[in-house]
């Protein structure tokens, strides 16, 4: 069975230092603690810089003695990091885990990834090929891709809510869940409408 009263001290503990760190973790709309969304900011000097990724986090009924689950839900363009599904290939997730571990650790781990890539033990080869021929170019593709898909700009929210207000929910629920999900639209409609 998964230590939930565990789970709970790890989110208070993400949500304490959350100014410092950037790391948040929250629990997905479901409100089930064992389904988790983890929100990292791009490491300053990489080219996923100014981006904030999500993780889903499934934690599975062994946690803490078996890792958690993690995928990214935000496209990103790394030779560890599968390119179609998000699965990353970090081995604390895998056979390196450890109880003592949290799910800061884990996220803390994951954003260490995106700093230092390890192309020669790759999830994704197409990836991991260009990152070792033509490193300008992979720079280039992963920049694009946190400028697409991990950058929240300002004009991109107040399209949203117009978007969604135009569906006819009311324009604070609107932006408080924009900013929940952190401008996912598809989420934040997912939310509004389960609400």
């Amino acid at each position: 069975m998964i230590d939930f009263a565990r789970v709970q001290k790890e989110l208070q503990e993400c949500s304490r230092d959350v100014e410092k760190s950037g790391i948040k973790v929250s629990p997905k709309s479901d409100g089930s603690l064992a389904r988790l969304i983890g929100t990292i900011p791009g490491p300053v000097g990489t080219p996923y810089e100014g981006g904030t990724f999500q993780i889903d986090i499934s934690l599975p009924d062994g946690y803490p003695f078996e890792p958690p689950k993690m995928q990214f839900a935000t496209k990103v363009w790394h030779p560890n990091i599968s390119s179609q599904s998000g699965a990353i290939c970090l081995d604390i997730l895998k056979d390196q885990w450890s109880p003592a571990l949290t799910l800061k650790t884990a996220l803390l781990s994951v954003q260490a990834l995106l700093s230092a890539p390890q192309p020669d033990d790759p999830q994704d080869a197409v990836v991991a090929q260009q990152y070792l021929r033509d490193y300008q170019t992979f720079v280039g593709t992963a920049r694009y891709w946190t400028e697409s898909f991990a950058k929240i700009s300002s004009l991109g929210v107040e399209e949203k809510v117009q978007k969604l207000v135009e569906m006819g929910f009311p324009e604070a629920q609107v932006r408080s869940t924009l900013e929940v999900v952190g401008g996912d639209e598809n989420l934040a409609l997912e939310k509004l409408c389960s609400s």
